[in-house]
Order: C-alpha cells, then structure tokens, then sequence
C-alpha cells in the first residue's frame, strides 16, 4: 500500500468533512423545521395536559442513569452479583413511555447546557454558551414556560440546584448571545413575572464590577418575596404571591449542597418542587422546570459517588411530582431528560475487566467539592504531611494504603503501589500550589480541578468499575421518560428540539 498516497487522501477526506460540517448543522436546522411544520399541521386529539412538569438532570445521559440504578442495586444484592431490580430508586425508569433525543447544536456534536437548554425550551438550535437566541444575535426565541404563561396564564416555576441564573433554568426565561451576561440574566428572572424560583443563589447580583443595583432589591420592587432561609420557605404559601427561594445552606459557586453532603434537616431538590406544587397549584395550570444540575458538576469533577447520589435526588423530586399526578392523572404530564451527558461516564474500567463493585462507592463519605473545601485548603495551609492525609482519604473515601491494612479491610479497597504513586504525585501537586501551567498528561490526570481530590475519585470509581473519558460535555443522545397526558407523543428517537415540539402541538400554544 502506498501510505503517502493513504495519508493524502484521508487529509482530503478530513478537509471536505470540515467544510460541510456548517452543511450538517444547516441541514440539521432544516429538518427542525419540517418538523415544525409537520407538528403545527398535525392535529393532537388526547388530553392536553393542565399541569406539566419538565425535569432536566443537567449532563445526565444513560451512563449516569444505569449507573445509579446499578449501584442501588448493588448495595441491596445479597447475592454481590449487582443486578437486581435496579428501577427501585429510579423512579422515571419506569414511566410507560421512552424516547431518545439527540442533543447536537449549532457549535458542536459536544454541546453546552445554553444550546441544549434553548432547543429544549424554544425548539431551536443555537450556538453553545447562547441562551434563546439566533447564531446572529438579533432575533430572540420565546419559551414554551413564556408562551404558557402570556397565552393561557399558566403559573410557572423554576427550580434548580444550581445559581438561579445558570444556564438551565436561565434557558426557560432570558435571552441572551451570553450564558456569562449573569447581571442581565437576572433582571430578566424578574422582568419573567413567573410565579415561583426557587435553587441557589444568583451569580453577580450587583454586575461584574459590584456597582448595579441588586437583583433581590429588584425582584422585592417587582413584587416578589426573596426568602433567604429555610424557615421562611417553610412558611411560604400561595398567598404569598410571586417568590424567589434561594437555599438557606450554600456550598460550591452558590449552589444548593450536593445531595451527599446535605444535612439531615436540609432541605433538598424534592422539598423545593413540594413546595413548588404548593405555591404554584390553581385551576388554571401550571408549567415546572425542575434542573438537577450538579449532576453534571459532579461528573465535570468525574466525581462518580457524587454524580450517582444527585441523580438519585432528581428521582426524588419526580416523585413529588408523581405523587400529583396520582390526584390528577388525566391533566398531568410528567417529562424526565437531560440536556446533555458530561464526562463520558462509563460502567466497567480496563482494571476490573467485566468486574463491577459499585458497592465500594458507598465508602465516599462527601463530595470533591466539599473536601476540597474542609480538607484540602487545610492541608495546603498548615503542611499536613502524605501519611496524614491518607488517614482522611481512607475515612472520607475508604481507599486504605497498605500499611494500614487489616484482615478486616474490603481487599478491593486496599491501594496497589501503582496507586499509591498516582496518588502520592498527585499529593505533591496539590501541595505545590499548581501554579505552573499543566502539561498535556497533568490535564489528562487533573483537568482543571485539585489534583489530590480527583486522583482520589478516580482511583474510588476504578476499583468500583466506572471510568470517566472526559472533563467536559460529549455527544451522546439523552433519555427521554414521559407519564401522563400526551405519554405517547414522547416515544422513538428524535432531535431535542422536537420535545418542544410536541409540547407545543400538545399544549396549542401560538
């Protein structure tokens, strides 16, 4: 074989590809609109569902579902051969219908949570880190939350376990070229006039530079109730009239605590969506976009124990909405999907071969995010030395060095010298300040997260047989789970922006 020849042609195949990947999109956007048209030209003749509710695991693909389901499993599998009936904790697993949608946008095959987000809630493709808006920037894409509202008065509600003002949860009211324009993403919560938000705290409430005015002061002159503690959420009630609840307990970037570190009396995403149906529930109907969306920090942190815990959280909060659709099953409609998967999650690691034992992460004790906060600022400052910090690893996260092993001690818990190296380097780094710009392998090995605290979580999710491929977003199709009126329209595979699409045909909104 000529390889000169080989290798000139694949170049010339590469460079085509290149050149028709704007052609892709095109062709992608073209096919969203006779959907569109074939949608608007159909006709629905079911039941149009008076209260919807839209959950979004943010980077929340398959991997993360069977993952969770699977280590559930595990934990109740008296037989330690992990599979059982891993539906129990999942809920939505078992919602009568299933769907798949592809999550590509304007930018990439690898698509950020703006994009995705805005072809879920206007049912147009855009470019990632763009909220609502055209690859131009001029024209402005109205919500299906928006469109419910101003046509039909529908209550709305926003609930996230992120900033108030992430992109998720932003997707469903603001528009905006920026998902970093945070300032002007808050004004417009408020200039929304929905009824109910409810999640962390809101990035930049005074502008960048801490000279605007402040968006709670806002929101309170607009007419809603700004509630900053967990009683006085408690307290809220319809009455109340229009509010915004930011969690009284406030962990990384300002967002609710990940489900792992919560306390016992904090409340969690579940608590905020019964509050929600509370607040929001009238005659008229109401529309709830609910975002797990530290699953998908977790996974950017390929935090495994923590993704598979959040996941679980998403469940719990459906089944406050399942618990309404039972006293209302033939005006409810439930939907569960992701906007995209992140990390490139994957049950079963070259180490373990077929093995699993999804059992061990039940040893994570917190977050990365949290050590990184209790632990590793603290070692960092006072100097703490290796053999210290592997009494912490080995009581937040099990993982035992050999030295400390006993006759009792998990045998796939106990560190292998390739292991304890990996960590050790990683220990030195952490410790050095990183200041220094990352090689290519120090990337690959830390992303940009701390290095101790990542090694420690990949070293838990290989001996449990689950691996990461990515610190960033990939290109996977996401699930779809649908109940209630209208179920049926939301089975077979199809782009993400046919979920507004059938939303739309089935809710009849201009």
């Amino acid at each position: 074989m000529n390889f000169k020849k080989a290798a000139a042609a694949l170049a010339a195949i590469a460079v085509a590809a290149t050149a028709t990947v704007g052609t892709v999109y095109a062709a992608g956007n073209q096919n969203t609109a006779s959907t569109k048209a074939a949608v608007s030209a159909s006709r629905y003749t079911g039941k149009t569902p008076k209260y919807i509710f839209m959950f979004i695991g943010d980077g929340m693909s398959y991997p993360q579902i069977q993952a969770t389901a699977d280590y559930y499993s595990a934990l109740n599998d008296t037989n330690n051969n992990d599979i059982l009936d891993n539906t129990k904790v999942l809920n939505f697993m078992k919602f009568p219908v299933a769907g798949s949608a592809a999550t590509y946008d304007s930018t990439s095959f690898c698509p950020d949570s703006a994009s995705t987000a805005t072809s879920l809630s206007t049912g147009h493709k855009t470019y990632s880190g763009t909220i609502n808006m055209d690859e131009t920037f001029t024209t402005k894409y109205e919500t299906i939350s928006e469109k419910l509202k101003e046509q039909y008065g529908y209550k709305v509600g926003i609930v996230t376990t992120v900033n108030l003002n992430h992109a998720t949860p932003a997707a469903y009211y603001a528009h905006q070229a920026s998902r970093k324009n945070y300032y002007e993403i808050g004004l417009e919560m408020v200039e929304s006039d929905f009824d109910y938000f409810a999640g962390g705290a809101l990035l930049k409430p005074t502008g960048a530079d801490g000279d605007k005015k402040d968006i709670y002061k806002v929101a309170e002159y607009a007419g809603y109730k700004v509630i900053k503690t967990q009683a006085a959420a408690e307290k809220l009630t319809a009455k109340d009239g229009k509010a915004i609840v930011v969690a009284e307990t406030l962990a990384d970037s300002d967002s609710m605590s990940y489900h792992k570190d919560s306390k016992a009396n904090e409340w969690t995403l579940a608590d905020y969506v019964d509050k929600g149906i509370e607040v929001l529930d009238n005659d008229n109907g109401f529309f709830m976009m609910v975002e797990g969306g530290k699953i998908d920090w977790a996974c950017h942190a390929n935090d495994a124990g923590s993704t598979i815990t959040d996941t679980a959280a998403l469940s719990f909060a459906v089944a406050e909405a399942v618990e309404f659709y039972n006293q209302h099953p033939d005006e409810t409609l439930i939907l569960v999907t992701g906007d995209h998967e992140t990390g490139g999650l994957t049950i079963g690691y070259a180490g373990t071969n077929y093995d699993t034992y999804l059992a061990n992460l039940k040893n994570q004790k917190i977050s990365y995010a949290k050590y990184d906060s209790d632990y590793v600022a603290k070692y960092k400052e006072n100097g703490t030395s290796f053999e210290n910090v592997l009494k912490d690893v080995q009581k937040l996260f099990g993982l035992v060095a050999p030295e400390n092993a006993t006759d009792k001690t998990n045998p796939n818990l106990i560190l292998t010298d390739w292991e304890m190296e990996r960590l050790k380097a990683a220990y030195d780094k952490t410790m050095s300040g990183g200041e220094e710009e990352l090689s290519q392998e120090e990337y690959i090995l830390y992303g940009t997260y701390e290095p101790l605290s990542v090694t420690i979580t990949h070293i838990l999710n290989n001996k449990s047989g689950i691996s990461f491929t990515s610190y960033s977003h990939t290109g996977l199709p996401v699930a779809v789970f649908a109940k209630g009126a209208g179920q049926e329209l939301f089975s077979g595979y199809y782009d993400n922006t046919d979920i507004y699409n059938k939303l739309a045909l089935l809710t009849n909104v201009k």
